[in-house]
């Protein structure tokens, strides 16, 4: 029988400093009510009789999508253990759920020799989505890395002891998904280090780049960055042995700090080292006085949604334990001072104005390009030094607020994020009968009235975290896992110095 997480995380709440004892319970009261609400959505989202979950819903809580995703599926499970755990539901009713979904698992058609899923399935029957049904375009079934990740995760969740009597039929699962067949050991980054995963796989030839090997067509693209969702694949194969660990240091922290990567955000400040034998370079950003490892595209869900199973700050003190409030912070900052939205908290999300975008702080990613926080996309550029002069002065106004994105900050900054997400709701019409819509413009008012599974289980999965003693993280951590990713994370020092001051995590929000 598997142990869960030693007592490192059996903790109930750290208060944030300068918050007082009753205010935390006050903000708790506040935090499980968005809970239950979020599990309604979750709830009007799921096909009775297969248990599998929609991508998305309308505001309504009326009309869901006729499509889903193996993240999806495994949202929805993971948020099943936090309503259980939370009393939103009884034990009886989150393991009847489950277990429905993991056997319609089971029975859906995936690629067998890797055990990974497709990427689109009809959750009113299970079928492989071929045609797109939103407009009718063909769909070549897809076998992505990170999608197959947040699954697998979800099974490590009920297998590791949050539904105990369901542990077979998730390990069933489990014990057939290959990470390693992802790895690419020859895969090389611009600094030199080689072993990388790849974005996925067709089982059949697809129009565009693929590369045609082991009967499989795998994309072009590989997952380079350290600072994004997909190192959830990385520590799955490294925890089970299919993936070496020398390639948690293969991915970078930024990308060189020469001119041949000038098209980056900003040049970064760091130095070299080695870990495990890999030349790593310890590379950061500084905005706004914040000195941090970026993502990507400057988004919260990139830095912050693998810190919902593992506990990266706690394991890698000097490096995520420094990170990861560092980027509240500058989250925070963009949002109430530099563009001054008032408001704060910025992700991938339902566009207001209708389909789906990226939104981020785009200074904090080292796309230049990247994720904007305003619908109009202003551009900010800090320029190379020494390369590329500074564009001008970026103008903002019209913010896109994803309330999800703050729900991932409770661990760092639970003051500002219950303020945040307190004036969010009395400000706009940004609450509904499944909690939070996906999406505020905060410069117009407009909102997108839907639901996302994805979004709505990361609310779900950081509130059980908050609310019930790291309830996702202890379910996740096998022994097993531990003692293989821990001393990775713990070894490292990133370039974000120890004790700097922020403030933005712990004063009140501006009103």
């Amino acid at each position: 029988m598997r142990r869960l997480l030693v007592p490192l995380l059996a903790v109930t709440l750290v208060l944030t400093p300068g918050v007082a004892a009753g205010a935390a319970d006050s903000g708790d009261r506040t935090l499980r009510t968005y809970a239950k609400d979020t599990w309604r959505s979750m709830v009007a989202m799921t096909d009775p009789g297969t248990g599998l979950v929609a991508d998305n819903i309308s505001g309504d809580l009326r009309t869901p999508s006729t499509y889903t995703s193996p993240t999806n599926i495994g949202g929805y499970m993971w948020s099943a253990v936090v309503a259980r755990e939370l009393g939103i539901i009884s034990r009886n009713e989150a393991r009847d759920r489950v277990s429905k979904t993991l056997d319609t698992l089971a029975t859906l058609e995936h690629h067998d020799e890797s055990g990974m899923f497709y990427n689109w399935y009809d959750p009113r029957d299970g079928s492989v989505v071929t045609v797109w049904p939103d407009d009718g375009n063909p769909v070549y079934p897809f076998m992505s890395s990170v999608d197959n990740g947040w699954l697998a995760a979800a099974l490590r969740v009920v297998g590791g002891g949050a539904l105990p009597e369901l542990r077979g039929k998730a390990d069933r699962v489990l014990s057939k998904m290959d990470f390693g067949f992802y790895f690419n050991p020859e895969a090389a980054t611009p600094i030199g280090t080689r072993g990388l995963i790849r974005g996925g796989f067709w089982d059949a030839a697809p129009p565009g780049c693929s590369v045609p090997q082991a009967g499989v067509w795998f994309t072009c693209n590989h997952y380079d960055i350290t600072v994004t969702e997909p190192r959830i694949a990385t520590y799955l194969g490294i925890g089970s042995g299919q993936i070496p660990p020398t390639a948690y240091f293969d991915t970078m922290r930024t990308l060189p700090d020469n001119c041949d990567y000038a098209w980056q955000e900003m040049r970064p400040q760091g130095f070299t080292t080695s870990h495990l034998g890999r030349e790593v370079y310890e590379g950061s950003y500084r905005y706004r006085g914040i000195t941090f490892v970026p993502s990507w595209g400057g988004d919260m869900f990139e830095a912050l949604m693998p810190d919902l199973f593992v506990p990266e700050a706690q394991w890698g003190p000097r490096s995520w334990g420094r990170n990861h409030p560092a980027t509240v912070a500058a989250q925070i900052e963009h949002g109430l001072h530099d563009a001054g939205y008032g408001y704060w908290g910025f992700s991938p999300a339902s566009n207001p104005a209708g389909g789906y975008a990226v939104y981020g702080v785009d200074a904090m990613g080292m796309d230049t390009d990247g994720y904007p926080s305003d619908a109009q996309a202003t551009k900010y550029d800090a320029g190379f030094e020494g390369c590329r002069p500074a564009g001008p002065e970026p103008e903002y106004g019209d913010g896109v607020v994803t309330p999800h994105a703050a729900f991932l900050a409770l661990p760092y900054a639970q003051r500002p994020v219950v303020d945040n997400l307190a004036k969010l709701r009395r400000d706009f019409d940004a609450y509904g009968p499944g909690g939070f819509y996906d999406a505020v413009n905060v410069g117009t008012g407009q909102v997108a009235k839907r639901y996302l599974s994805l979004d709505q289980a990361m609310i779900m999965g950081a509130l059980g975290n908050h609310l019930a003693r790291d309830v996702v993280k202890r379910a996740f951590v096998t022994p097993q896992f531990e003692r293989r990713i821990r001393p990775l994370l713990a070894q490292e020092t990133f370039n974000v110095p120890a004790g700097q001051r922020l403030p933005q995590l712990t004063g009140k929000a501006a009103s």
